[in-house]
């Protein structure tokens, strides 16, 4: 069962600067590489994590999935289906994990409804899709 944490995030990618290269949309202002190569893939979280850990994506094996700020500051709330910066081209209007627990109980991970950018939050055990991220040097 999903619960719902009707929190808007209120972000607005208007003057955001990012670069579609490969399968790598590059955040130019955070210094962010995003995973833009698939659709969604859908797993648990514990899973999206040894997936992101274990991803090797043109040529770059330090990826791991986002905490809950990295995720927010891709959201583009002047968009929907999905509410994502436009370079993006492989987003589902899902769920996607963060890498951050929920504080009031362990057992939820905060997560970005790409559908309309809202930030809710899921049990560990369901299945979201997953954006993971490396830090570009």
């Amino acid at each position: 069962m999903k619960i719902i944490l009707l929190i808007m995030i209120g972000i607005s990618l208007l003057n955001a600067d990012f670069t579609k290269i490969g399968n790598i949309v590059k955040d130019n202002h955070t210094k962010l590489e995003w995973q833009d190569d698939t659709l969604v893939v859908s797993m648990q979280w514990e899973e999206a994590i040894t997936y992101c850990e274990t991803l090797t994506l043109d040529g770059y094996t330090d990826w791991r999935l986002p905490n809950i700020n990295e995720l927010k500051s891709i959201v583009d709330k002047s968009r929907i289906n999905p509410a994502i910066a436009i370079d993006f081209k492989n987003t589902d209007p899902f769920m996607y994990w963060s890498s951050t627990s929920y504080v009031d109980d362990k057992s939820y991970s905060l997560t970005v409804y790409f559908k309309n950018g809202y930030l809710l939050r899921d049990t560990k055990e369901g299945y979201n899709g997953i954006k993971c991220v490396r830090d570009a040097q």
